[in-house]
């Protein structure tokens, strides 16, 4: 049985799944001709051990007010079927 594809509405519940949004709302974003700051970068200095407050933590939660700019640009430009649910 196939996985679902992923939504751009997916909970950011680790760093491979945040990647995958992006890249959606990315390309959700290019094809309404639209332009964002980048995503937030990546973390270099996790040193593995699962500490509370890690690293990857904070960038999960920057990814997700990231995509919520994404949303508010899609939304503020007006375009017919910006919606994250439309198809690209």
């Amino acid at each position: 049985m196939a996985a679902a594809p992923l939504s751009p509405e997916a909970p950011l519940r680790d760093a491979p799944t945040a990647r995958a949004v992006i890249a959606l709302w990315q390309a959700r974003m290019q094809a309404h001709g639209l332009a964002l700051r980048p995503p937030p970068p990546e973390p270099t200095t996790c040193c593995g051990r699962g500490c509370n407050g890690c690293v990857w933590e904070g960038w999960v939660a920057a990814a997700e007010f990231w995509r919520e700019d994404a949303r508010k640009a899609l939304g503020d430009a007006g375009a017919a079927g910006a919606g994250p649910h439309a198809p690209a």
